[in-house]
């Protein structure tokens, strides 16, 4: 086995090491990463049982919504601004487009963003479509709590966006905000046009991060198990080497002796 300390094997071992590492590693940032989806989901289950609970005891204008508070549901009381409702563009459902609508109601403390639902469109969301009205008056409104969302993506333009948030929105509204959004879940009186209700979170769902974690822990185990079976096949063609080696040896031997007899005589 001392071809093993050589350089070409030292280097390969080397390489196999790391790979082996770094697939272990892989392997238990997935298994991390499917006990965090496990405490989102129980987070999800346990806030989607809770009863409702007033706007305030959970919003605030301007402080951003917490997220141990997502998927929670409160009632708010105000009126709907129809003429600020925001586009959110290229929401698809079934593979079809469409678009979420979004309009502040307006409460004794503020306005708080209400996704109100999906509205299915003739295009991707590149033109502004018509949208049906929200209820005039008063209204009771039910529904869960959103973290807002970040990046470039919740930019507004012509009140239209790709992602919704408070803070973003807030520039182009004449009144203050409360942190967070809700997602429609019902509101009294109906609307004449009710749109397509939010498609709540699975909370059973894990994700492929068991079979990830597998699947990485067995690339490390491939790759040593492979490097063993290389150097057990590099081992064996060296005895089988010595072995023809002394054999024919031993013919040539066999045959010098047998030329000195020969001579004898």
């Amino acid at each position: 086995m001392r071809f093993l300390l050589s350089r070409r094997w030292l280097l390969f071992a080397l390489t196999v090491a790391a790979l082996a590492w770094g697939a272990n590693l892989l392997g238990q940032w997935q298994f991390h990463r499917l006990d965090e989806r496990r405490a989102e989901n129980r987070l999800i289950a346990r806030n989607l049982d809770s009863p409702p609970v007033p706007l305030d005891d959970l919003l605030a204008v301007g402080r951003p919504a917490r997220d141990r508070d997502e998927w929670r549901e409160v009632v708010a009381h105000g009126t709907w601004d129809d003429a600020h409702s925001i586009v959110v563009k290229y929401q698809t459902r079934d593979g079809g487009p469409g678009v979420d609508v979004v309009t502040p109601l307006r409460t004794d403390g503020g306005a708080v963003l209400v996704d109100r639902g999906w509205l299915s469109t003739g295009n991707s969301g590149g033109t502004r479509p018509k949208l049906p009205p929200a209820p005039t008056g008063t209204v009771t409104v039910l529904g869960w709590v959103r973290v807002d969302g970040s990046g470039g993506s919740t930019n507004i333009s012509d009140l239209s966006t790709r992602a919704i948030s408070s803070s973003a929105a807030a520039k182009v509204m004449p009144y203050p905000l409360y942190g967070g959004f809700l997602d429609l879940h019902t509101e009294s009186p109906a609307p004449a046009k009710a749109l397509a209700p939010t498609e709540l979170p699975d909370d059973t769902s894990e994700g492929p991060h068991f079979f990830y974690g597998l699947q990485w822990w067995f690339f490390g185990a491939l790759a040593v198990i492979g490097f063993g079976y290389l150097a057990y096949d590099e081992w064996r063609r060296s005895r089988e080497t010595r072995a023809s080696a002394l054999v024919l040896q031993g013919a040539q031997h066999a045959a010098v002796d047998g030329q000195h007899d020969a001579g004898d005589e």
